[in-house]
């Protein structure tokens, strides 16, 4: 790409507050997004036949998206995610859309910034956006797609994000420290190339087995990745919080920087209706 465009104005301003609210207080995220765009019954000319590919809602259907974001920052969240999990190599060459990356990350990012600002704006409280990189669906450890690759990739998905809006890059959901890094070395070279300092957090994902999907304990993740210059370290999905419990007191005693965590509902339980999980915030 020659040339990017530039970025919101107040993005320095915006990233140094959530940077010093994550040094000082409990942030809190949102939930998930794909059944929140799911429940909505999304077409396939919504999905531009694609089906299954919520990225592209956030430039067929940005009302759909629009209205995941809000319903989370009507509940009091500090922070909602962008819609842009699958906004990567691997996710999107399943659907022969590569070259689509810079293009549905920033419109990811420009939708839930809009709302953000909107509910900063009419409540008083500042409202913060978080740019989802989820770990595509290969493994380079394995063999799947190569380093170099998904980096260059990864740094297009964060250069959309932050000309979108992004206030923080959040690299999540990683099963393979290689692909992790990666990740994380593409985000900062976005940031380079577009001259910004954003928090960028790092959420690992470890299995019911104790460890990540290729074999990583919580221990190796953390000294592999915290000399990255991560903001911060945390876990996400695969298990509820009475599984992570165990790693994240492993964090908390010695990570030397702050720690998140965003568990799932429980276990999911099997029903005829599909996958249920059995916690609720009561």
């Amino acid at each position: 790409m020659a040339s990017l465009p530039n970025l919101p104005a107040d993005t320095q301003t915006r990233a140094d507050a959530l940077r010093e609210a994550l040094a000082t207080r409990v942030v809190v995220a949102d939930g998930a997004m794909g059944t929140m765009l799911q429940a909505q019954e999304p077409t396939l000319e919504d999905f531009q036949q694609l089906e299954g590919c919520n990225e592209i809602l956030s430039v067929t259907r940005p009302d759909i998206v629009r209205s995941v974001h809000e319903a989370y920052f009507a509940v009091g969240v500090d922070c909602v995610e962008t819609n842009t999990f699958g906004a990567n190599y691997s996710a999107l060459a399943e659907y022969e859309i590569t070259d689509r990356n810079f293009e549905l990350s920033e419109a990811g990012a420009r939708v839930a910034r809009e709302v953000a600002d909107r509910f900063t704006a009419e409540t008083g409280q500042q409202r913060w956006v978080l740019g989802s990189m989820g770990p595509g669906t290969k493994l380079p450890t394995l063999g799947h797609i190569g380093y170099t690759t998904i980096r260059d990739a990864f740094q297009v998905n964060a250069e959309g994000l932050l000309t979108g809006g992004a206030d923080a890059l959040l690299v999540e959901t990683t099963q393979d420290l290689l692909q992790t890094k990666s990740a994380i070395i593409g985000a900062r070279r976005a940031m380079e190339a577009l001259g910004v300092s954003v928090p960028l957090i790092c959420s690992v994902t470890v299995e019911t087995t104790g460890t990540m999907l290729l074999g990583s304990e919580i221990g190796a993740a953390l000294t592999s990745l915290e000399p990255l210059g991560i903001d911060m370290i945390g876990l996400n999905c695969a298990t509820g919080p009475a599984e992570m419990s165990e790693h994240l007191r492993y964090l908390a005693r010695n990570a030397r920087i702050p720690i998140s965590c965003m568990p799932n509902a429980g276990l999911p339980v099997l029903t005829k209706d599909g996958a249920h999980y059995p916690l609720s915030a009561s």
